[in-house]
């Protein structure tokens, strides 16, 4: 903790950078702080608790975060694959922003809960995470903890989802979709939703239904995930947000697998390796074609 606060306060105080990313205690637990005083780098913190990717605050759609200057953000890996993938989207670029890489043992489920890291309490993107110490940073820092317990509630329900006949699965998301109230908040958590104007917003033409009726939040949820196809970094801030407790990260969890299966790839914190919907390979398959 005291490693993160001291190396904060020098980065602002040397003038490196203008406002640092990180997190501090909130009236509900951990919330996101921005720091743009050294004399307030002691208000930082880092635990199982740090569940925001604050990689969403780099979007350069966010223009109020723009003008406070150059940010150094504290990250765990599942947020350092953020920052590679908006620097592979040239949405910024790799030297405007100092990457603090926290190495991280697992988080909770929710930044409002203070409990020991257990089969229940892990978020469940934590299961089986191979990015513990990320790779792309500018500093990292802390001791490698031991591997976080398993929280096998999604991959329970994957399962339990790709048993049921194609009727059975409809009905679940009917069921799960009709409770959306169109908030967007889910695309707002996001770090990879970052197009200045949604398609969800359109007016002239009107290419989705704004009201929250179950076919134009089945039309919603459909394009945002596809959009995401090879962008998810399976942080589940989008489904942490969605204040209707809608399991978003299973759609984004199925989409991911069909890019990895289909053309081997996984977001990573690499953002040299590109993306397979934004390159052209001659190994591609064609069988689409007719």
């Amino acid at each position: 903790m005291k490693e993160l606060q001291e190396l904060a306060a020098k980065l602002l105080a040397d003038g490196a950078v203008q406002v640092v990313l990180g997190y501090e205690e909130g009236p509900r637990g951990v919330r996101p702080a921005f720091i743009t005083d050294p004399a307030q780098a002691g208000r930082l913190v880092f635990d199982a608790r740090c569940v925001q990717n604050l990689a969403t605050y780099l979007n350069p759609r966010r223009k109020h975060i723009v003008q406070l200057g150059k940010p150094a953000v504290v990250v765990k890996g599942c947020d350092a694959r953020a920052i590679a993938g908006l620097v592979r989207e040239r949405q910024i670029a790799r030297a405007s922003v100092v990457v603090i890489a926290m190495r991280c043992g697992g988080v909770l489920q929710r930044a409002e809960e203070n409990a020991a890291l257990s089969s229940e309490t892990t978020a469940a993107r934590c299961a089986g995470c191979d990015a513990r110490e990320p790779k792309l940073y500018d500093y990292i820092l802390g001791e490698l903890p031991p591997d976080p317990p398993v929280n096998a509630s999604r991959a329970e329900k994957i399962a339990l989802l790709e048993k049921m006949t194609p009727a059975q699965r409809k009905s679940f998301w009917d069921e799960e979709l009709s409770r959306c109230i169109r908030c967007h908040a889910c695309r707002e958590a996001c770090p990879m939703c970052f197009c200045v104007q949604c398609t969800a917003e359109r007016a002239l033409p009107q290419w989705i239904d704004p009201s929250p009726t179950l076919h134009a939040n089945r039309a919603w949820q459909m394009m945002r995930v596809l959009h995401q196809a090879g962008r998810c970094v399976d942080c589940l801030e989008c489904e942490r947000a969605c204040p209707e407790d809608i399991p978003l990260g299973l759609f984004a969890r199925y989409i991911a697998g069909a890019v990895e299966t289909r053309f081997g790839y996984k977001a990573c914190d690499d953002p040299a390796v590109p993306a397979p919907l934004g390159v052209f390979s001659t190994e591609d398959g064609e069988e689409f074609i007719r």
